[in-house]
């Protein structure tokens, strides 16, 4: 998604691409205060899934899981964590926002007490729940979506309790470019993504868990996105020292 966003960035004089379909929020909504998108009816969200812990049911009883994020620095958990590079993706949003949950200074040791603690950084939110799968790692940080994904593989996983530190819901969203070559049938396509037999579709299908988002739970994530994305740059440079090594 970082890839995709800074390449609609360098192409904004010369747009190649018609619609932006992306499976998470903080950059389309980045792209949209860069002025990417068309300035009417230019960008929209549909449905969600979640962030989550995921957790080997064969390796982890409920009574060992943790009841907060913070736990996961505890000695308890030493090499037994896996997350995905916080740079990028969900996870990254995650990060960020839980920067503004915490405050700078819980959040930062935090971060390097995962690292401290051993967890695997890994490429991916599928990756995680595979190593989980497969017991080289026993608790991990991913999505909803691909724990359902490793259910439907036949993996011993499972999401972990529901934290109100995971309690981030993640809608799909869709960007129209602005002065693409193909704005009608843009247009289409947008509309046809956000239909609600297509949502249906790709609930069945294991890629979104909620037809829409929930309503706001006082006790979950709440973004504040004009701060994290003035921000973003920084507290990416930061996740960059703490977990590129």
């Amino acid at each position: 998604t970082v890839g995709l966003a800074n390449r609609l960035l360098a192409e904004r004089t010369h747009p190649q691409c018609d619609v932006f379909w992306g499976n998470e929020e903080m950059r389309t909504r980045q792209l949209a205060a860069l002025n990417v998108w068309r300035a009417t009816n230019g960008v929209a969200s549909f449905g969600a899934r979640r962030r989550c812990l995921v957790i080997n049911t064969n390796l982890v009883t409920g009574q060992d899981l943790p009841r907060s994020l913070l736990e996961l620095t505890n000695a308890a958990w030493r090499g037994r964590l896996a997350i995905a590079f916080p740079q990028f993706g969900t996870t990254a949003t995650h990060f960020h926002v839980l920067r503004q949950r915490w405050g700078d200074e819980p959040w930062r040791q935090w971060c390097r007490g995962l690292v401290a603690n051993d967890a695997r950084v890994l490429d991916g939110n599928s990756t995680v729940v595979k190593m989980v799968g497969r017991g080289e790692a026993e608790l991990g940080l991913t999505d909803t979506d691909d724990v359902a994904a490793g259910q439907r593989e036949g993996l011993p996983v499972a999401t972990g309790p529901d934290l109100p530190e995971t309690r981030l819901f993640i809608p799909n969203t869709v960007g129209l470019v602005r002065g693409a070559p193909h704005p009608e049938n843009a247009r289409k396509l947008a509309d046809y993504l956000q239909r609600p037999g297509t949502v249906e579709r790709l609930v069945e299908a294991g890629a979104l868990q909620y037809p829409a988002v929930p309503p706001l739970d006082p006790s979950g994530l709440q973004p504040d996105w004009e701060s994290l994305l003035a921000e973003l740059d920084s507290t990416t440079e930061e996740l960059n020292e703490i977990f590129l090594r």
